[in-house]
């Protein structure tokens, strides 16, 4: 288990991340690969994702590099998601590139100690080798993480607006107690089960925390293994049930075009429940139940049940129909002031568990 100490400072320097990290989306998603486990969840993904990994000629590089570098439910090393990532794919890649090579050297040597790992991984100690390391993940990147950017995004944004509740009604603390499974806070310390039998405690001192929803990221969250890197939790989303099937064209798109509906629609921009919904359009709540439904399926929102209550949000589509941007704060990286990190596993100390690192 993992226990975060909080201090009064900490809860106010809490934060929660406004968009996928890339590089920790990377990790997770390479962790997607390596299991059946949880696999229905990402099963659109999956199909898609090993094809286009073998018609982009990644498949070697994703076997012989990637995959040992980042194992599943074991340590992996922290320098391949630094912070900077939080600026973009780019910023990241760009701070791997500038890790110096004693780190990288000592990084992978602690891989070794858990796991056995081709020596070659060592090469990458060399900043001109790990520039071709940053180039395989850049092109992974682009070919299985971009394509499925909205609904990532999507589906981070209807997190946002579940926490962001949470810590209108209870503050952080209230937002820290709503995280889910596997995640309890007892103040002043937050509770993290871990896969593989993983116990230690991490202190903020101050520094407060960055929470990181992530798509990929499955069951088990995951967090350095170095107490004195900038803290942050990476953490799964709710399950929301397997991905949708593409709708046919004949999907009830045209039931939209009604006045009330539309009006319904923009309700929902920023996240609303049915009752939310009727008292901005002037309706009945059994009739903002019944537009939502046909929104939901239209494929124009999403609707997620968060306790006693079920928060509507926009998808992609619902999103573009609108003229919006999922997330109006989606150029930031630290969105609702709550946290950066992650916990998964044995060596990262916190990264062994589900996704692990």
């Amino acid at each position: 288990m993992l226990r975060i100490h909080f201090t009064s400072e900490d809860l106010l320097r809490t934060r929660v991340a406004a968009s996928p990290d890339p590089l920790w989306e990377i990790a997770s998603s390479l962790h997607r690969l390596q299991t059946s486990t949880g696999r229905w969840a990402y099963s659109g993904w999956y199909r898609k994702a090993r094809s286009a990994i073998a018609e982009q000629q990644l498949t070697a590089a994703v076997h012989s590099v990637l995959i040992p570098l980042f194992p599943r439910a074991t340590y992996f090393p922290d320098f391949l998601t630094p912070a900077e990532a939080s600026q973009g794919l780019e910023s990241g890649l760009a701070a791997i590139l500038d890790t110096p090579p004693a780190r990288v050297r000592r990084e992978i040597g602690k891989l070794a100690k858990v796991r056995q790992v081709p020596t070659d991984l060592f090469r990458f100690a060399d900043k001109d080798v790990r520039a071709d390391l940053v180039a395989v993940l850049r092109k992974y990147h682009n070919t299985v993480i971009i394509p499925h950017g909205d609904t990532m995004q999507a589906r981070i944004d209807a997190e946002r607006a579940l926490r962001g509740r949470d810590l209108l009604r209870g503050g952080t603390e209230g937002l820290l107690c709503g995280l889910g499974r596997g995640m309890r806070w007892r103040p002043p310390v937050l509770e993290v089960e871990y896969v593989g039998g993983v116990d230690r405690d991490l202190r903020l001192n101050g520094r407060g925390l960055l929470l990181i929803p992530s798509y990929f990221c499955w069951q088990q969250p995951v967090s350095f293994a170095d107490p004195d890197l900038p803290p942050v939790l990476l953490y799964p989303l709710l399950p929301s049930g397997p991905e949708p099937l593409p709708r046919r064209a004949d999907a009830p798109l045209p039931a939209l075009l009604g006045h009330t509906r539309a009006a319904v629609l923009r309700a929902v921009a920023h996240g609303a429940t049915n009752n939310e919904v009727a008292r901005a359009v002037g309706v009945s709540p059994g009739n903002a139940s019944r537009h939502t439904t046909v929104l939901r399926d239209a494929g124009l929102i999403a609707s997620h049940r968060h306790a006693n209550t079920v928060l509507h949000t926009l998808t992609p589509v619902g999103a573009a129909l609108l003229g919006l941007s999922c997330s109006p704060d989606r150029t930031s990286t630290a969105g609702t002031d709550t946290g950066h990190a992650a916990a998964q596993g044995t060596g990262r100390s916190s990264r062994s568990a589900g996704t692990a690192r």
